[in-house]
């Protein structure tokens, strides 16, 4: 009776745990290495034509349809209004997030593309079966 490893497959359990190690030390660092900045305020989210629509233009029907709510709970529109200014509001908030890598030496870099695509390979090559 052996001892199935990785997978199922014969042996590579070392090579797995390595492997996911490398990995995931790899994806910290590079995520580590990522700024993430947003400029929803002060910025248009959408344009007609010249006009910019900003984020404080869509909080307008948003404090309309909460009014309408609190005045009648039942009422559509103001659920409608509230409802889809929520939505346009997460979107903008979305769109407008940037993600920048920081400055970082080629040292750094190399280190980090080698632990995460070295890691997803002995990873994968893991899977594989050795007894054949």
């Amino acid at each position: 009776m052996s001892i199935k490893g990785a997978g199922g497959s014969e042996g590579g359990i070392g090579r797995f745990f390595i492997g996911l190690i490398m990995f995931v030390a790899g994806g910290y660092l590079f995520l580590n290495a990522v700024q993430v900045t947003n400029s929803f305020f002060g910025y248009g989210l959408f344009s007609l034509g010249s006009y910019q629509i900003t984020s404080g233009y869509v909080l307008v029907p948003f404090m309309i349809g909460v009014g309408m709510i609190f005045f009648n709970s039942s009422n559509y529109v103001g659920w409608l209004l509230m409802i889809v200014s929520v939505i346009i509001i997460v979107f903008g908030i979305i769109t407008s997030t940037h993600f920048h890598l920081r400055p970082m030496t080629a040292f750094e870099l190399i280190t980090i593309i080698v632990l995460m695509v070295g890691g997803l390979g002995l990873f994968l090559s893991s899977l594989r079966n050795y007894s054949k």
